[in-house]
């Protein structure tokens, strides 16, 4: 009978505790505005799907919260991912949208990323999608898939936001790995502005073409032949909508390309991550995590999604979490073999 009593009263607090920290996580939203930062440009896939989220991420939060968005452009979103983790509030208000491949910095050990990848507290990623490259008008030389890109005489410039970004990385690849005619200009405000610049002329090849923001923000162009996905950068799948264009891992010469290739390639699967200042309180990190999932399956999300021709396929922080670890367990020398082949211009 004693041992009866002994184990209600120490068993009591733990029944209670999941319910009572649920409370202290809707005390603590109700009534305030929760900001999703996003490290590009608007009118890009970053900040259009970031907005979609933003209008029903809070119903699904407890205590929902009225959420905004806010763009931080700058180097590639470099920039945001700083401020994130050295100056943001850590208190569950602030989140941040930038790209994996930022992500990827510290593991090259350079002083530009002033963070550590998985000390933040990642609440998942919006989407998971499959990325292409693409020149405009042919890039005026017929391109039309990859062995045309890498057999092309004149340059093929292309424009970046920074020297981290996708659209930088992925055309750097292509010219030190497969030896492509490749020339990367910086200084545009994401796809949206490179596109633009396409199409004065400026420039003639893009990259960050993910299928969500082909068959949405550039849909037209992509229908019209104008924009041609010449190469399609999935790990373990093609893009249906892609069909015409080559998968990169096809005209790798060996397993070292291969692997790094992953290294390169990889991360963009993690395609729209969402993460929390480190030292967010731990209760607040899983509900913001809970609330991105639940709020994936709500039909208002989908509607909306459907207007752009997106369907999320979200992943969960512990999802990406695990995936950056495998990243970064590369070998040193793959990953420094890697690096020259992203970064000599």
């Amino acid at each position: 009978m004693k041992y009866g009593i002994l184990t209600a009263a120490l068993t009591a607090p733990v029944l209670l505790t999941a319910p009572a920290m649920a409370d202290a996580v809707a005390d603590f939203y109700k009534g305030k505005q929760l900001t999703i930062q996003v490290g590009f440009g608007a009118g890009g896939g970053y900040d259009t799907t970031t907005r979609i989220v933003a209008r029903h991420f809070g119903n699904h939060i407890p205590g929902k919260p009225n959420v905004i968005v806010q763009n931080v452009p700058g180097a590639g979103s470099m920039k945001l991912a700083n401020a994130l983790y050295n100056t943001a509030p850590k208190d569950g208000l602030v989140l941040g949208v930038f790209s994996s491949s930022v992500g990827m910095v510290p593991l090259y050990g350079k002083r530009k990323a002033k963070f550590v990848t998985n000390k933040f507290e990642w609440i998942g990623s919006m989407h998971k999608d499959i990325q292409g490259c693409g020149v405009w008008k042919g890039a005026g030389q017929g391109i039309k898939n990859l062995k045309d890109f890498v057999n092309a005489k004149q340059p093929i410039i292309f424009g970046s936001n920074g020297p981290t970004s996708p659209l930088t990385i992925f055309p750097l690849f292509m010219k030190n790995v497969l030896g492509a005619n490749v020339k990367v200009v910086h200084g545009y405000k994401g796809t949206k502005g490179v596109n633009l610049a396409m199409k004065k002329g400026e420039l003639s090849g893009t990259c960050g073409m993910y299928t969500s923001s082909v068959r949405g923000a550039f849909s037209n162009d992509f229908n019209s032949g104008d924009l041609n996905i010449f190469v399609q950068l999935g790990l373990s799948s093609n893009a249906p909508l892609f069909k015409d264009a080559t998968n990169i891992f096809t005209m790798l010469k060996n397993d070292d390309e291969r692997k790094m290739a992953r290294l390169v390639f990889g991360p963009a699967e993690i395609t729209r991550p969402l993460a929390a200042p480190p030292g967010t309180p731990k209760a607040r990190v899983e509900a913001l995590r809970k609330a991105l999932l639940d709020m994936m399956k709500d039909p208002a999300l989908k509607k909306d999604a459907a207007r752009i021709k997106v369907e999320f396929e979200p992943m969960t922080g512990a999802d990406v979490s695990g995936a950056f670890n495998e990243f970064f367990s590369t070998p040193r020398v793959l990953v420094d073999r890697a690096y020259d082949m992203i970064s000599k211009m």
